[in-house]
C-alpha cells in the first residue's frame, strides 16, 4: 500500500536533489534502478536521471524549479511547476539567448516500494526557448 504524504514528500526532494541543487546521492537513493521516463522514451535509472540534470544544468547552470501543486493518491503523484533558468548554451539547435527562461508542465510519477519506478512529463521548454531567442 502506498503512503501519498509519503509519495509527495520523496517526490519533492527529487525535485530539490535534481533541479535545484544537484545531488547524486540523493538521486540514487529516490530512483529505482529499473526507472522508465517515458519522455524519453526508456529506462533510465538513477544514472540516466543524473545524465539528463548535468545536460540540463549546462543548458541552464542556475535552473531552479517551483513546484506550484502536488497531489497524490495511491502510489502515483501529480505535480504542475514551473522551472526558471538562464538559457546558457545552444539546446537542440536554439542558440544560446542568455536570457532568463520560464517555463511550465505537469509530470506524474509512480511510486512503488519508496521509490521512483516511472515518470510521464509534459513540459514546454522548447516554445519559451524559440520566443527567447528570436527562433
Amino acid at each position: 500500500m502506498s503512503d501519498p504524504e509519503y509519495n509527495k514528500s520523496l517526490i519533492r526532494a527529487h525535485y530539490e536533489a535534481t533541479a535545484n541543487r544537484f545531488d547524486p546521492a540523493a538521486i540514487n537513493e529516490q530512483v529505482d534502478d529499473d526507472f522508465f521516463d517515458h519522455a524519453a522514451g526508456s529506462r533510465l535509472g538513477p544514472d540516466g536521471v543524473k545524465q539528463h540534470i548535468q545536460g540540463l544544468k549546462a543548458v541552464f547552470p542556475d535552473l531552479h524549479v517551483v513546484i506550484e501543486d502536488i497531489v497524490a493518491e495511491g502510489d502515483k503523484v501529480a505535480v504542475r511547476a514551473r522551472w526558471r533558468g538562464t538559457h546558457s548554451a545552444d539546446f537542440r539547435g536554439i542558440p544560446a539567448s542568455h536570457k532568463l527562461i520560464e517555463f511550465t508542465g505537469m509530470v506524474f510519477w509512480r511510486i512503488a516500494d519508496g521509490k521512483i519506478q516511472e515518470r510521464w512529463a509534459s513540459v514546454d521548454l522548447l516554445g519559451p526557448l524559440k520566443e527567447a531567442a528570436g527562433v
